[in-house]
């Protein structure tokens, strides 16, 4: 009974960091780096020369 009792207990610690980690990943995601690099990184496909063909080298 006590090895179940060791299990259980470090599962249920084992959760708790888990969920830690996931709430620390998304404060440092969302709350911390902000809206500006992800802003930065969505203008990235539209930053290109609209006479710019350098995507399609190579074809025909």
């Amino acid at each position: 009974m006590a090895i179940e009792h060791i299990f259980d207990s470090a599962s249920s610690i084992m959760t708790v960091i888990s969920f830690t980690t996931f709430l620390g990943i998304l404060l440092w995601t969302f709350v911390l780096k902000g809206g500006k690099d992800f802003e930065t990184q969505a203008a990235l496909p539209f930053a290109g020369d609209a006479g710019d063909n350098a995507g399609e080298s190579g074809h025909g």
